[in-house]
């Protein structure tokens, strides 16, 4: 195991209810015949993280019952129904004490984004200082990086739907922006209209 296998712990939010989706979670949309969230965990293991946690809310026990996460840690967020902020709180929470350094996070609801991208933004990793993100035409999505370092700070400001987008914004000058243009599609799974994007 490599020292960034080891420090860098994969973290998929795949908590949220579906509201625009007449209440179907997205962890249990299927994409390529298995559930979203188990296509997401796939991706941060495949891009060498070796710890995934993965923060459950909306149906959890169903989520349990179909998807295949042998292996992940799996977060209950009571909180999900306050947005995407309550379970990346939960999510980095869960992470103390764990050995890890930082935590590469993936939403459940993009799955243009896959391996390739997530590989890269991984490798910008230098320690626990480290903020990076993924970028798409200069502009920063997902997947992020978040240090050891910031999380007290990150789960301080995640409220909501913006998870560490405040946190990030505030600290502009601090992160590492890794274009993933020419690898990812980061578009989201909303509304029925973009459950055209899944295959």
């Amino acid at each position: 195991m490599t020292r960034t296998e080891h420090e860098v712990a994969g973290l998929v939010l795949a908590a949220g209810g579906g509201r625009r989706l007449g209440g179907r979670p997205k962890a249990l949309l299927e994409h390529r015949g298995r559930p979203l969230v188990e296509h997401a965990a796939g991706v941060l293991r495949a891009a060498g993280c070796e710890r995934v946690h993965v923060v459950l809310g909306a149906r959890a026990g169903e989520v349990r019952e179909r998807a295949r996460l042998e292996g992940c840690v799996l977060v209950d967020n009571p909180e999900w129904e306050r947005g995407m902020g309550s379970s990346l709180r939960a999510g980095l929470d869960s992470l103390a004490g764990t050995g890890a350094r930082a935590a590469l996070v993936l939403l459940v609801d993009q799955p243009g984004v896959g391996v390739a991208a997530a590989a890269r933004v991984r490798a910008a990793y230098r320690d626990e200082t480290s903020l990076v993100s993924a970028a798409y035409e200069g502009t920063r999505g997902h997947p992020v990086l978040l240090g050891a370092a910031h999380w007290a700070g990150i789960t301080a400001s995640a409220t909501g739907d913006r998870g560490a987008r405040a946190y990030l914004r505030a600290h502009e000058g601090s992160v590492t922006l890794v274009e993933c243009g020419d690898v990812a599609r980061p578009y989201d799974i909303d509304t029925e209209a973009d459950l055209g994007h899944l295959d």
